[in-house]
């Protein structure tokens, strides 16, 4: 039976009714609801929330997983197969987007973009190297997500040369901008319809993209209803190859049980945001499949060393032996994750493992406390959220295996806002907390810089190691590939030497869908693309 738009009303009212979903979940359609058959050209996904906007530089639930699908990026991620049949990118291989080649100048102080030409946007104006220019320096006005993307990228400013011609102008080398280009952001608009709805006061048409769209991607917002729903269709000007997917039906189903039933009764064709136990209990279903990674997201706990006992680096090692990694990715991740080897996912070119020295070692972790002035042990207490799952059985798993080396935990769970707010780079006042981290650009010294630098935005335990920072920042600013992974190596070992994370576990990234559903790519964002899918 097809699980078209008209074949899924049928499907999502009673199962509905079986699982007293919410009342997101009952939302109308606009074909009949003949209980089967239909096209099977609609893509219903079940969500967390409607998105809040489509402005990949503001951050809102649902907006990234969006604007991925509408706005095309000038280069794109080779693709490779993975392991279970699954496909990923491949980070050593970028290939052309919106941009059909490009060209770095003899100083590398430039790159050069030659555009595509005839690529027309949903509302049928044609690319330009101005409408390059505008959405960067639209994100640059900004100064959010896209102006790092353009500061850690060497970018000093985006000129037009000539129609299909753009050069990015940079202060440095830059062996990073070509794989930070793939990113959603900044995103490339149609200028001339943003324009139109653009006014002194709202110079970037920011209002109207809470609920619009003007890209030259695959597919374009078509309507938003707030709480329940966001319809979206294929653009029929894409450049690419058609879209299987005419339609995609992104549904508010805010509960993960919800999600898990709508799959399993044949109701919705993809869902987000599980639990691992979900994760294998859906591999049992009927009807369903799951597909895994590798991925890039790192589950950690941070110790800041401004604080006591963290300030000794003693400590920060004794707490990663004392560790049961074992036990954790058993326990708390139901075997599906792997062990995290130090600061870089092990998806990211220039990773070390061999650095790795913290296999689970309760008697080294006592005699590192004692010379650290602990001989009885020490008390120190973990903070965490809701803001994963995860976050409250890892340290429940910590809790109980540290003791066994004289480490007493006090678990304390903070409301999610206060984590958040907390683990920014304004504030950082967290003496030991558990946090999540993937880098969307799968490039060492970006992620390095992002995670283990003063500046990078997901230093959220004020580590400030000089001699890291350094290596760091010389290896993004030379583009010879075994200068970097030589520096970057040498980052990574002081890293683990100062132990200020416990490296926990990569988790990897896991889809659910309906077994009829083929094409999944990973994306280092953790968002599939609709235009890779199809029946």
């Amino acid at each position: 039976m097809g699980r078209g738009l008209r074949g899924h009303v049928g499907r999502i009212a009673i199962a509905v009714a079986m699982v007293s979903a919410t009342a997101a979940c009952g939302a109308s359609n606009p074909t009949d609801a003949d209980g089967g058959g239909g096209d099977d050209d609609t893509l219903i996904i079940a969500a967390l929330n409607v998105p809040g906007g489509f402005d990949g530089d503001v951050i809102t639930p649902g907006t990234q997983h969006t604007v991925t699908q509408m706005y095309e990026p000038l280069t794109n991620y080779g693709v490779k197969d993975a392991e279970g049949g699954a496909r990923e990118v491949d980070p050593e291989n970028i290939e052309p987007g919106l941009a059909e080649s490009w060209e770095v100048a003899e100083d590398e102080l430039s790159v050069t973009f030659t555009l595509r030409e005839g690529v027309e946007s949903n509302w049928g104006n044609e690319l330009t190297a101005e409408d390059v220019k505008w959405s960067w320096d639209k994100s640059l006005d900004q100064e959010r997500t896209g102006a790092f993307i353009a500061s850690v990228s060497n970018v000093e400013s985006v000129e037009v040369v000539d129609t299909y011609e753009v050069r990015f102008n940079l202060t440095d080398p830059s062996p990073i901008l070509l794989t930070a280009l793939t990113l959603y952001t900044p995103s490339i608009y149609d200028s001339t319809e943003m324009k139109k709805h653009a006014t002194d006061e709202d110079p970037w048409a920011l209002e109207w993209l809470e609920t619009n769209s003007a890209g030259f991607g695959p597919y374009y917002v078509e309507s938003v209803s707030a709480g329940s729903e966001a319809v979206f269709q294929a653009n029929p000007n894409y450049f690419g190859d058609e879209p299987y997917f005419k339609t995609v039906v992104y549904r508010s189903v805010p509960d993960a049980s919800t999600r898990v039933q709508l799959l399993q009764a044949g109701s919705v064709d993809w869902i987000e945001e599980l639990t691992f136990q979900q994760l294998n209990e859906l591999e049992e279903s009927d009807g369903v499949k799951v597909q895994s990674v590798a991925g890039n997201f790192q589950a950690r706990a941070l110790m800041n060393p401004n604080y006591e006992p963290f300030d000794d680096k003693r400590v920060r090692q004794a707490i990663n032996l004392a560790t049961p990694h074992e036990q954790i990715l058993e326990n708390v991740f139901a075997g599906r994750a792997q062990q995290s080897l130090g600061p870089l996912p092990s998806t990211i070119p220039c990773v070390n493992p061999d650095l790795w020295s913290y296999e689970t070692d309760v008697d080294r972790a006592r005699e590192l406390l004692t010379e650290a002035g602990y001989p009885d042990g020490v008390d120190i207490t973990l903070e965490y959220s809701g803001l994963n799952w995860w976050e409250e059985p890892l340290g429940v798993q910590l809790q109980a295996g540290l003791a066994e080396a004289g480490i007493r935990v006090e678990l304390q769970r903070i409301p999610d806002a206060d984590m958040q707010a907390r683990a920014a780079i304004t504030e950082r006042d967290l003496p030991f907390f558990t946090f999540y981290e993937q880098s969307i650009v799968l490039d060492p010294g970006y992620s390095m810089l992002l995670t283990s630098t003063p500046d990078g935005s997901a230093d959220r335990n004020a580590y400030d190691n000089p001699e890291v920072t350094r290596l760091i920042q010389e290896a993004n600013v030379i583009t010879d590939q075994e200068q970097r992974c030589d520096l970057i190596n040498q980052a990574q070992q002081i890293h683990l030497e100062d132990a200020s994370w416990l490296y926990s576990a990569e988790i990897g990234g896991h889809e659910a869908m309906a077994e009829d559903i083929e094409g999944w790519v990973w994306h280092p964002d953790n968002h599939e693309r609709w235009a890779d899918l199809s029946r």
